[in-house]
């Protein structure tokens, strides 16, 4: 990628993560960057803005705490 087409995909980026912070969409700039390669690769945006909606709607997987290998089980 010449340097004049970076340049223009940093500042589209820049303007699309500026805009998703004003819609408050709680997206990072990686994902932002990622979900646009997507949509450049021809995957529909409709689609992926439901998925996207779909995760942001289901909890957090929680931490299981796994016992030390140092532990014993013993009782």
């Amino acid at each position: 990628m010449d340097q004049e087409a970076a340049r223009t995909a940093r500042e589209s980026l820049d303007l699309a993560f500026h805009m998703s912070n004003i819609l408050d969409t709680g997206l990072d700039r990686h994902t932002l960057s990622v979900l646009i390669a997507l949509c450049d690769l021809g995957v529909n945006p409709e689609a992926l803005a439901a998925v996207v909606r779909e995760l942001h709607r289901e909890p957090s997987p929680s931490v299981v705490a796994m016992p030390s290998p140092h532990q014993t089980q013993k009782q």
